[in-house]
């Protein structure tokens, strides 16, 4: 018979009983969910909370005792372990007997403060590191640890995956789950099977899923619940591979993650800091991940068969159905890539030898394209997010303005051959393909880990040195490579590397066949046109490529920026080969650090930075806002959005005026009457006349002046929370500066309301008086006013609050 036949069947009252019974406490109990045993929330009377654990009929004695002497174990090095309470004969197992006679044995263990992870809506990457940081120390401490009853056949043990997954990969009744499930089944055979008697082996927690972490801590927005407090649920304890305890860590906290890869990055760098992987532990991981999901799919069918109403053994079984198929697509050289990355490895082994060759012989490559760069002049451009050669709409930079604008730079400097650079970020990339989701500020593929030529078409293209054709096809849809060529060189006995030729013709690449040899300076292909190679400017992509990932044509010449080191480590600067001089490039940038560090220095903390890690932004256009690296994001913050960032119209018309004269208004000029006239108009009498300023600041500090003046009075009105610029006496009539962080208070002429909030106010939408509520607020205000003898200068809001809160 099943475990699952063996549940316990005891109720909350007589849990107390039992509670009572053998730890002599008083308490309360809450039964709490679980797969095949028992547990229960009990409340002690001063407050404390401790779990009751009843487990299955056929679990055995032996396998509890060596549970509790590995918890023991671990709380000698860390308190993420939940501590085991004796009985009061000072026992730490007790045993007891169901209704139908059935012997279950009981236990007594702290209750970790905090909530399951599983219910935690936000996994920022410092949870996520901390996660893999706890799961090593875990580790780490169960390293000497063995007993006898954990060397065992249990259906959860990784070691047992492909077994259990035959067994009962019929039940999935999903078609394509199952397909997908022996496809990852297959691949696992082909890649990480021979690697697993090289895995080391201990005792593992085998069950650290999203809700047997426990976070808790934080005491703002950002940091509330993004701590481990501790591992729950040590049931499932094998002796096992040791990195499976990690592949089922990664394996439940990606699950729905937009960024699957990045967040399984950030725990197994945590794991590594505290106890180090070794190289052949990464290869296997991303394996392993996708194992532990599909056994989890496999059990689940079995287990709903078993106990069809039991809602928790399916409780994440959407999520795995949701991420196996992303994770399928993930190449896993790519993962491992990623993984090693994270752990502070080369991401490619063999990238650095295939560097260290070109180096050595660089002198005696032949030339790409028949003027020597090494030698003969060329232009480098700019084609980054911040660049003055990308203007306008940059989802708008196609063919043949941007070629108008290259080549005429080149014509004007007197050279045939233009650089594009490697490692660059740019906004080029516009369709779908380079994005990574339908969000609009979805991460796209901006960094090109390419080197480009520009010239004209029909230039001809050479082999550096030998290889042979690796691939020769046309990618015929936009932005794609059009005519492209692969070349295969294995100079060494190192493993072989490729260099990419792309934007070629269309006769280039049927010009060859798979497996042909080139010689050093054959000519190979030559520029197409932008009608045959993707709608870009006439150039040749040159890419040197280290893992093809088994991609072929498909291969990407963009990268995403999160994915950066790896992606210039599977495609090295090819520039080693083309050897244009490092004094041509133009200086980078500096980066997003150097420029707050430069910051910081250099100006006063009058200027505040927004957002915990500040943005570095270089570009805006309509509602949008692009950094250093052409991520994009959307603009509600700032006011420029009402007409868009750089309205052509609004760019012309200042360019035009500054082009003419830029001056002040101590001269007459037409153009600041017609302003003041076409301004008035849209205007209801008696609002006639225009007060022109530099600033909102100055604009209300004008305002203030003027009601004082004209009412002869001090006393203002204004809400809470409402901001109205940063003179002396505006901080003194904005809440949001004399009430918050270093703000000495509200003089006394300064008199606060409530916001008009029926979302968060006092007053909500469905009270139909809630306007009348919030203006007597105001006549309250006028009333005290009054009676002391004091008149009212004036009531500042805006109808709109911003900074007051959006609704």
């Amino acid at each position: 018979m099943s475990l699952l036949e063996h549940t316990p069947p005891f109720t909350p009252a007589q849990a107390i009983e039992i509670a009572q019974k053998f730890y002599g406490i008083q308490t309360k109990a809450k039964a709490l969910p679980s797969e095949r045993d028992q547990n229960f929330l009990l409340t002690l009377s001063h407050g404390e909370r401790r779990v009751l654990k009843i487990a299955n009929a056929l679990e055995e004695h032996d396998l509890l005792k060596a549970e509790n002497e590995a918890m023991h174990h671990i709380r000698q090095h860390s308190d993420a372990c939940p501590q085991l309470f004796p009985t009061t004969d000072g026992n730490f197992i007790a045993e007891i007997a169901s209704p139908s006679g059935r012997r279950h044995f009981v236990r007594l263990i702290s209750f970790l403060p905090g909530m399951p992870m599983g219910d935690v809506k936000r996994h920022s990457p410092e949870l996520l590191t901390d996660l893999g940081r706890q799961m090593g120390q875990l580790d780490k401490a169960l390293v000497d640890f063995d007993h006898p009853a954990l060397h065992r056949d249990l259906h959860w043990d990784l070691v047992n995956a492909q077994r259990e997954i035959e067994n009962h990969k019929a039940l999935i009744t999903d078609p394509n789950m199952k397909v997908l499930v022996e496809q990852l089944v297959n691949a696992f055979e082909q890649h990480v099977v021979p690697l697993l008697d090289n895995l080391r082996r201990s005792v593992i927690q085998n069950d650290a899923n999203d809700y047997n972490i426990i976070v808790g801590g934080g005491r703002d927005l950002y940091s509330r619940n993004q701590h481990v407090i501790g591992v729950i649920d040590f049931g499932d304890m094998v002796y096992s591979y040791t990195v499976a305890d990690l592949a089922i860590a990664v394996a439940y906290a990606i699950l729905d993650k937009p960024d699957p890869l990045a967040a399984a990055a950030h725990i197994v760098a945590g794991y590594h800091a505290e106890y180090p992987l070794t190289e052949t532990e990464l290869t296997a991981l991303f394996g392993l991940v996708q194992m532990r999901l599909c056994v989890s799919v496999c059990m689940s069918a079995y287990q709903q068969q078993q106990r069809p109403d039991d809602a928790y053994l399916a409780i994440s079984q959407q999520a795995i159905r949701n991420t196996l198929p992303k994770l399928a697509k993930i190449h896993e050289r790519l993962a491992e890539a990623i993984f090693r990355q994270a752990c502070g490895f080369s991401p490619v082994p063999h990238a650095e030898a295939v560097c260290s060759w070109l180096k050595a012989h660089q002198a005696d490559f032949a030339p790409i394209i028949a003027q020597d760069l090494r030698v003969e002049p060329s232009l480098v451009f700019d084609l980054s997010p911040g660049s003055p050669l990308i203007q306008g709409n940059p989802q708008a930079l196609t063919e043949p303005d941007l070629t108008a604008r290259l080549f005429g730079q080149m014509k004007a400097a007197g050279v045939t051959v233009g650089i594009g650079r490697y490692n660059e970020p740019r906004l080029i990339y516009t369709i779908p393909m380079f994005a990574t989701g339908d969000a609009l500020t979805a991460e796209r593929r901006t960094v090109h880990i390419g080197l480009d030529l520009f010239a004209e078409s029909g230039t001809a293209i050479y082999a550096p040195f030998a290889g042979t054709i690796h691939v020769c096809t046309i990618n015929d849809q936009p932005q794609d490579y059009g005519g492209l060529i692969i070349l295969k060189h294995s100079p060494t006995d190192e493993a072989p590397f490729y260099t990419l030729y792309g934007h070629l013709s269309h006769a280039s690449s049927r010009d060859w066949q798979v497996g042909q040899a080139v010689t050093a300076g054959e000519r190979i292909a030559e520029l197409g046109t932008p009608a045959e190679n993707g709608g870009w400017p006439p150039h040749l992509h040159f890419q040197i490529v280290t893992d093809l990932l088994d991609l072929g044509s498909d291969f990407p010449g963009v990268g995403l920026v999160s994915q950066r080191e790896v992606w210039l480590a599977l495609s090295p600067d090819p520039n080693l080969i083309v050897g244009v001089p490092e004094d041509r490039f133009p200086p980078t940038e500096p980066s997003r650090a150097k420029t707050l560090a430069a910051r910081k220095v250099n100006t006063g903390g009058n200027l505040s930075l927004s957002y915990k890690k500040p943005l570095k932004i270089v570009r805006g256009w309509q509602q949008f806002l692009y950094d250093e690296t052409g991520q994009r994001y959307l603009d509600v913050y700032n006011n420029v959005p009402h007409v868009g960032h750089c309205h052509p119209r609004v760019v012309e018309a200042a360019l035009q005026q500054m082009t003419v004269l830029n001056t002040n208004t101590r001269y007459l000029h037409d153009n600041f009457n017609r302003y003041a006239e076409r301004l008035a108009a849209t205007l209801p009498d008696p609002l006639n006349v225009c007060f022109f300023l530099n600033s909102a600041s100055e604009a209300n500090e004008l305002a203030l002046r003027l009601a004082r003046t004209y009412t002869g009075q001090q006393d203002m009105i204004v809400l809470e929370g409402a901001y109205h610029g940063h003179t002396n006496a505006l901080i003194d009539i904005s809440p949001y500066k004399h009430d918050g962080p270093g703000g000495g208070g509200a003089p006394n002429w300064v008199h606060t309301a409530p916001v008009a909030d029926v979302y968060r106010g006092p007053y909500k939408a469905d009270d139909p008086q809630a306007g009348q509520k919030y203006a007597r607020h105001i006549a309250e205000i006028v009333e005290r006013l009054r009676q002391k003898g004091v008149g009212l200068a004036g009531y500042m809001f805006e109808s709109c609050p911003s900074v007051g809160g959006q609704i």
